[in-house]
């Protein structure tokens, strides 16, 4: 009899399919964070695959800043009426309404009323008791610390000196009174590994993540799209000099809120020279996002409080 083994990329499909129905099954009312990114993506796909030929029986949710990129929006509505998925779209209106933006609150700040409390307003809002995210362990220290199944207390904190063990992957999902779990299907993908099984099954993504001539400011390292400055007025942080301006080539490695996420030089314009740009990077993806450079522990602060 011949041999039967799966590839790799099939192997980790296998495996996060595995942790997406065991949370269904377990779980009460489950929600699928959606953040348009390319991880996003590739959870979503594995979610069709989970219950094929029906419906992933939960609604994705997309927690919104205001501040996400224009195209992201446009594909978003566009990528989630083409699936038939229900969409729900939460944001903490009463920050929003106060002009809350980094260059005036500063990045921990802002993130801490938009994406944190605006994180946990609509969990505790529509009742649900566990939100699968696409959060890998290779991106980011504290991300690596953390279990594919996390529970959190009843304020939505995690505890990373409280975790349960995870075994032979057998997933302890249950839940005391208050509790809720964040689910990480793709803990063990790595950033190559997303974009193989995105060319595997020509998955579509924002196109933002494909290198143009864009124009971008230096800020710490980072290049930032000049348009982001233009979105806070009256404030002297956000007035750009023509001659900080550059034209270049570039795209981004994540996609998060406009102000605060860098792209990345690149002439990188199909999925084949992105895997094969990525085979020569020494930095995490992760370093192009201000809202991680605060400190060493800045993720995994925003974590303890309730943060994905």
């Amino acid at each position: 009899m011949d041999s039967y083994s799966l590839s790799y990329l099939k192997q980790l499909e296998s495996e996060s399919i595995h942790i997406i129905r065991e949370v269904v099954a377990e779980c009460k009312n489950p929600v699928m964070l959606y953040s348009v990114g390319k991880d996003s993506s590739v959870m979503i796909r594995l979610a069709q695959k989970a219950f094929y030929p029906g419906r992933f029986p939960f609604p994705l949710m997309h927690v919104d800043t205001g501040y996400k990129f224009p195209e992201m929006y446009d594909f978003r509505d566009q990528f989630c009426k083409q699936i038939g998925a229900k969409l729900i779209v939460e944001r903490n209106e009463e920050w929003i309404a106060k002009g809350a933006h980094p260059l005036n609150l500063g990045t921990d700040t802002c993130c801490a009323h938009l994406k944190t409390q605006g994180l946990l307003m609509a969990l505790k809002k529509h009742g649900f008791d566990a939100a699968f995210g696409g959060a890998r362990r290779e991106e980011e220290k504290s991300r690596a610390k953390e279990r594919v199944c996390s529970i959190r207390d009843e304020f939505g904190q995690w505890d990373p000196k409280n975790q349960r063990p995870e075994l032979w992957d057998l997933y302890n999902t249950r839940l005391n009174e208050g509790q809720s779990i964040r689910i990480f299907p793709l803990s063990n993908w790595t950033e190559i590994d997303i974009w193989s099984y995105i060319k595997l099954e020509k998955i579509p993504v924002v196109p933002l993540y494909f290198a143009q001539q864009r124009e971008v400011i230096e800020r710490q390292g980072i290049l930032i799209l000049a348009s982001s400055y233009s979105i806070v007025a009256n404030n002297p942080k956000a007035m750009i000099a023509p001659k900080d301006i550059e034209v270049a080539s570039c795209r981004f490695r994540s996609l998060g809120c406009m102000p605060c996420t860098g792209a990345v030089r690149s002439t990188a314009t199909t999925v084949d020279e992105i895997i094969e740009e990525l085979r020569h990077v020494k930095k995490s993806e992760r370093e192009n996002r201000l809202i991680d450079l605060g400190s060493d522990a800045a993720m995994e602060q925003k974590k303890k409080e309730g943060y994905f």
